[in-house]
């Protein structure tokens, strides 16, 4: 079989992104906790909240690292793999990379330091500025890189000059038809998924490990964020969708599994294997005219199918459709964890169920799967455009000999491979170790001049230790 550059390139590129999002997800949603948490404990004195802040810091560290190690190369290979598209739309997408690099990422190099090193050097005050600053870097960064994607989805503000394009308007081209709804839905999925792993991480230390005051802490706090976080989620995303529908019909056809050039009243598929060199779906399971009633909000209302365009400006239905169901039943499953507790937490056996428990330890995942099937949804349903309804994917590719891409894709999936094993033994290995005593941390800032941790926190373990 010859190999196709074309396709390996785009393989390459969405193996390479797969692995970089897992750890923005990540960070966004930790860095915000703990500037959370530092806050709660200068306003409450309550140790624990220090406790949880000193933990996951590390955690946090580890998953930054990966995250700029692994974004690094996505900038490259637009150049590499796709010289066509930097070139033709490097006016527009090229300044947004910019200012993410200027606003963002600067900032949060210039205090992570201090986040990270700081507490036996700089006051509370000042730290825990650090940490907010690190936080809305975090939510910045998140901002531009948005804005460049949903500019390829809904492009806007811009004109084509002899095939290139210039900026008309950049607040039309970062505030674009789709943007406000992807960086909303985009920034959830986040919060959800560092949520997530902190719950599932609080559920097996109070089965496993003897913090259990900060265990308990944790899983209270990630409970009551999932009880707001998952609906508001599930709402936001109803938005987006309706959103997809205005702008980007096709990919809401693939999505239902919609094949007539027009369907009223069409139901919501629960289960459909579709086929699209037949152009139907097989072994259908669906809900009488319940898609049409949530994205007209009328139960006869039409929807564009799949045939309304021609074979070659269809996505892979199979991967938009089946990517969708595993996004949208993950967070279905977390909007039962974050009921269940909320009912466990009123019947007062929150911390004694272990059947919960041992559920919510494994769920740590969970958001980082929904977050990879949703960017499934979003990237592949785009295709074949790459902006959308302008640019083909496969114009712009660069000419390279499909065993140079070949070569270069299996080193990404070695040493990526390599690099998430090593992450996952030392993430394994912080939480297995646990936080530092609430004694140590007291230890670790005595003597500091420059703050008044050592003598705030003394007088807060005192009251602790003598509840126990």
């Amino acid at each position: 079989m010859e190999l196709d550059a074309a396709l390996l390139s785009r393989l390459q590129f969405a193996f390479t992104v797969s692995f970089h999002i897992i750890f923005p997800s990540i960070t966004i949603g930790l860095a915000t906790l703990i500037a959370i948490w530092e806050g709660l404990w200068l306003k409450t004195g309550n140790p624990v909240y220090l406790q949880l802040a000193k933990f996951w810091i590390k955690p946090f560290a580890i998953t930054f690292g990966m995250g700029v190690v692994s974004g690094i190369v996505l900038s490259y290979e637009f150049g590499t793999n796709f010289s066509e598209f930097s070139r033709i739309t490097g006016a527009v997408l090229g300044p947004l990379m910019a200012y993410e690099v200027l606003t963002a990422f600067f900032l949060e190099a210039g205090f992570l330091g201090i986040m990270l090193f700081g507490w036996q050097r700089v006051g509370p005050k000042l730290h825990f500025m650090a940490t907010v600053v690190v936080a809305v870097g975090t939510w910045i960064s998140a901002f531009w890189i948005i804005a460049a994607n949903s500019w390829m989805h809904t492009p806007a503000g811009h004109i084509i000059v002899d095939g290139v394009f210039q900026v008309q308007s950049w607040w039309q081209v970062v505030f674009n038809p789709s943007m406000p709804y992807r960086l909303a839905h985009m920034l959830l999925a986040a919060f959800i998924t560092g949520t997530f792993v902190v719950l599932a991480t609080s559920a097996w230390q109070l089965r496993h490990s003897e913090h259990k005051n900060m265990a308990r802490k944790g899983l209270s706090m990630t409970l009551w964020l999932a009880l707001i976080l998952t609906p508001l989620q599930a709402y936001v995303g109803d938005l987006h969708g309706l959103n997809v529908k205005e702008h980007q019909p096709v990919k809401l056809a693939a999505m239902e599994g919609i094949w007539a050039e027009r369907e009223a009243g069409a139901p919501l598929l629960l289960f459909a294997i579709p086929d699209r060199v037949a152009e139907k779906n097989h072994f259908e399971i669906g809900i009488p005219k319940l898609a049409s009633l949530i994205l007209t909000h009328d139960p006869d209302g039409e929807l564009m199918g799949l045939k309304a365009v021609p074979a070659d400006e269809r996505p892979n239905v199979a991967v938009v459709f089946f990517s969708f169901r595993i996004m949208v039943g993950i967070g279905v499953l977390m909007i039962l964890v974050a009921f269940t507790g909320a009912f466990l937490r009123w019947r007062g056996s929150l911390y004694q169920s272990r059947w919960f428990l041992t559920a919510c330890s494994y769920l740590a995942p969970s958001g980082i799967l929904a977050v990879l099937a949703g960017w499934y949804v979003v990237e592949v349903g785009r295709q074949p455009w790459l902006v959308y309804g302008l640019v083909r994917t496969i114009d712009v590719v660069s000419p390279l000999p499909a065993e140079r891409v070949l070569f270069s894709l299996t080193l990404f999936v070695l040493t990526y491979s390599l690099l998430f094993g090593v992450y996952l033994y030392f993430m394994r290995k912080l939480i297995r170790k646990g936080p530092p005593p609430l004694e140590k941390l007291s230890q670790q800032l005595i003597g500091v001049k420059a703050s008044g941790y050592a003598v705030a926190l003394a007088k807060q373990i005192k009251p602790e230790q003598e509840q126990h």
